[in-house]
């Protein structure tokens, strides 16, 4: 029995003085789509392991999937943050429909504004704006979190390079229509030889293998990807020759930004389950809320989730105000996906036996938090790189 979260979640600590209204009016209109639109094939998404098409044709109505892109390139013109309250509202009711937005806002539409030339932005920014969902091809089988090992070449043939080797992990798989590819054409300089490539799903010699079959997100793709020969012209080099390691490395540090938004969500949508079932689970002649003991549980991940929020939130208005924000961005994925774990986990024990059960919404939540430990840079990860900035080279 899934449980709507609407009804008690005016009731739960949110930090609405840190919007404007304007802002507080976007979160309020997606969070309405996802409770109207989202919530009700939710749990039947997840356990087919697919993600409703009609709710990504649906995203693109609604301007959800070309937010920052601006309006004479068909998007909204919107906020670097306002795509953030997105992910964070659409993941609070599914996390695989916050990751789907947030692959596409915060890694592929933000790459090609920032590196693509006049002619990429204005072919590709306008079909990411209305129908074709994009993705981020970084992964392979040996190149995670040491991702400049990858493997997947690119030979040049005068007006073409071409592709060969296979992706990994790569979200928005199965649905996507234009893939950022990341091959080495140059081998022998290292990761200064990594460059980024836009492949469209179309071209010959580019395949979408496997789906993976996963623990949480279910319902979200996470796909391998196989190229044979596959000949990109050169005008779809994404930026410069041999310097995709810096659009690799610039651009995640903006997607953490997203997948702390994501795990926010995540956690409010748990905090707000477990706050509605201890209100209706009687025991010992009363509600299981009236214990103080369960009281303090839901204050303590409340003051966890509230700090994981700001943390977003400040790092998202230090990426629009043109701040460097690679530390913040570090510490707020570490520190959102461990909140994310604790609070979906004790929700999870809130419920008691029904916790561990699939006819209540907290076993989901707590399978979905899992992935924010993992993708976009492992929690390991995240700590190498704040106490490289903390301490330099020691």
């Amino acid at each position: 029995m899934s449980q709507p979260a609407s009804s008690i979640s005016e009731n739960t600590p949110r930090p609405l003085t840190s919007l404007t209204d304007e802002e507080s009016l976007f979160r309020q209109s997606v969070r309405e789509f996802a409770e109207q639109q989202v919530r009700p094939l939710a749990s039947e998404m997840d356990e087919k392991g697919k993600f409703a098409p009609e709710l990504i044709q649906q995203f693109f109505d609604l301007g959800l999937m070309g937010i920052e892109v601006p309006e004479e390139y068909g998007g909204q013109g919107g906020s670097f943050f306002n795509a953030i309250l997105a992910v964070e509202e659409l993941s609070r009711v599914d996390a695989s429909a916050g990751v789907i937005v947030d692959v596409q806002n915060t890694l592929v539409n933000n790459a090609i504004l920032r590196w693509g030339n006049e002619d990429q932005k204005k072919k590709y920014l306008a079909r990411q704006s209305a129908d074709t969902v994009g993705a981020y091809a970084l992964s392979e089988a040996g190149s995670g979190s040491d991702a400049f090992a990858l493997t997947t070449k690119g030979e040049d043939k005068g007006d073409s390079f071409v592709l060969n080797g296979r992706k990994l992990w790569i979200t928005n798989g199965a649905e996507g229509g234009l893939f950022i590819v990341f091959a080495n054409v140059a081998p022998d300089k290292g990761y200064r030889g990594i460059t980024a490539f836009l492949v469209e799903r179309d071209l010959p010699g580019f395949t979408v293998g496997k789906k993976e079959n996963k623990l949480g997100i279910r319902a979200s793709s996470t796909c391998e990807l196989i190229l044979e020969d596959c000949a990109v012209k050169k005008e779809n080099v994404l930026g410069e020759v041999g310097k995709g390691y810096k659009i690799a490395i610039e651009t995640l540090n903006e997607g953490r930004i997203g997948i702390g938004a994501q795990m926010v969500g995540v956690a409010q949508g748990a905090l707000e389950c477990g706050v509605n079932y201890t209100k209706e689970r009687q025991q010992f002649g009363k509600s299981i809320a009236g214990f103080q003991g369960v009281q303090f549980q839901i204050a303590q991940i409340a003051t966890e989730l509230e700090a994981a929020r700001l943390m977003v939130y400040n790092c998202a208005r230090m990426k629009d105000a043109g701040e460097n924000f690679v530390m913040q961005a570090a510490m707020t994925k570490l520190f959102t996906s461990q909140v994310a774990e604790h609070v979906t986990s004790q929700v999870v024990e809130l419920y008691g036996g029904y916790g561990y059960t699939r006819d209540y919404p907290a076993e989901k939540y707590y399978r979905d938090a899992k992935i924010g430990k993992i993708y976009e840079g492992t929690s390991n990860m995240q700590l190498q790189t704040i106490a490289k900035l903390i301490l330099g080279d020691v």
